[in-house]
C-alpha cells in the first residue's frame, strides 16, 4: 500500500529536501506541498493524505492550529510535528491538538521514512524519539496516584501500571523488562488501554494520562 503524505513548511528548500527523499521509496508519495497551516488544511482535503508533515512556526496559521483543524475531521490524517528544537512546550499543545508525534528537522532519512510507516500504520512515535525529551520535561519523577475517575476505573490494575509507564515515555521492551513479561502482553495491555480510554493511539493516551492526573506536569522552574 502507498502512503500519501503532505509537506507543510514555510521553507521551499526543506519541503523539496524531504520530497527527494519521500518519492525515492516505493511505499511513499507525496501529494503535495504547503507553505502555511491554511494551506495545509486546504490541500488535505483535497488530496487526503495519510500523513501530514507539519512545520510547527509558519507564516499565517500556524502548525498547532493547523493540526487540530485537521485531526478534528471526520477522518483525520496523521499528523507528525517537525520543528528545530527539541524542548519546546508548544509541541505539549501539538500533542494534545490530536498529532501522533514530532521530529527534529535533522532526522535521518531513514529515521523521517520509518516515522511516516509507524505513524500511517496507527502507531505513534513516542520513545526512544525526541518526544521522550518533551515527555522528560512535563512529566514529576514522583507520581502520586490519582483520585478515582470513571476513565481510569474502566482499566484494571495492570493496565493502570503500564499507562503510566507509558506517560513515563517508556518503550514496549522497557516496560516488559519493567513488569517482568512478555512484550506480546504488553502490546495486549496497550491495545486494551485505548479501546477502553477510547484513544487513537499512545501520545493520545498518554496526553489523557496528564489530564487525568495519573502523572503531573512538572512544576516551572
Amino acid at each position: 500500500m502507498t502512503i500519501r503524505v503532505l509537506i507543510a513548511d514555510d521553507q521551499a528548500l526543506v519541503r523539496s529536501g524531504f520530497r527527494m527523499i519521500l518519492e525515492a521509496r516505493d511505499d511513499l508519495t507525496v501529494v503535495g506541498e504547503a507553505g502555511d497551516g491554511d494551506q495545509a488544511v486546504r490541500l488535505a482535503a483535497q488530496t487526503s493524505p495519510d500523513v501530514v508533515l507539519m512545520d510547527v512556526r509558519m507564516p499565517g496559521a500556524d502548525g498547532l492550529s493547523a493540526t487540530a483543524r485537521l485531526t478534528a475531521t471526520a477522518d483525520p490524517p496523521r499528523v507528525i510535528i517537525l520543528t528545530t528544537y527539541d524542548l519546546e512546550e508548544p509541541l505539549y499543545a501539538a500533542l494534545r491538538a490530536g498529532a501522533s508525534g514530532f521530529l527534529l528537522k535533522d532526522v535521518r532519512p531513514a529515521d523521517l521514512v520509518e516515522a511516516i510507516r509507524v505513524v500511517a500504520r496507527g502507531d505513534a512515535l513516542l520513545a526512544p524519539t525526541a518526544t521522550r525529551r518533551l515527555l522528560d520535561r512535563f512529566v514529576a519523577t514522583d507520581v502520586t496516584p490519582p483520585a478515582s475517575s470513571a476513565v481510569l476505573d474502566r482499566l484494571t490494575d495492570r493496565e493502570r501500571e503500564v499507562l503510566t509507564r507509558l506517560a513515563r515515555g517508556a518503550s514496549n521492551a522497557e516496560i516488559s523488562a519493567g513488569l517482568v513479561v512478555t512484550e506480546a502482553t504488553v502490546k495486549t495491555h496497550v491495545s486494551a488501554i485505548l479501546r477502553k480510554l477510547g484513544v487513537r493511539d499512545r501520545v493520545q493516551a498518554v496526553v489523557l494520562a496528564y489530564d487525568l492526573g495519573l502523572v503531573r506536569p512538572r512544576p516551572s522552574s
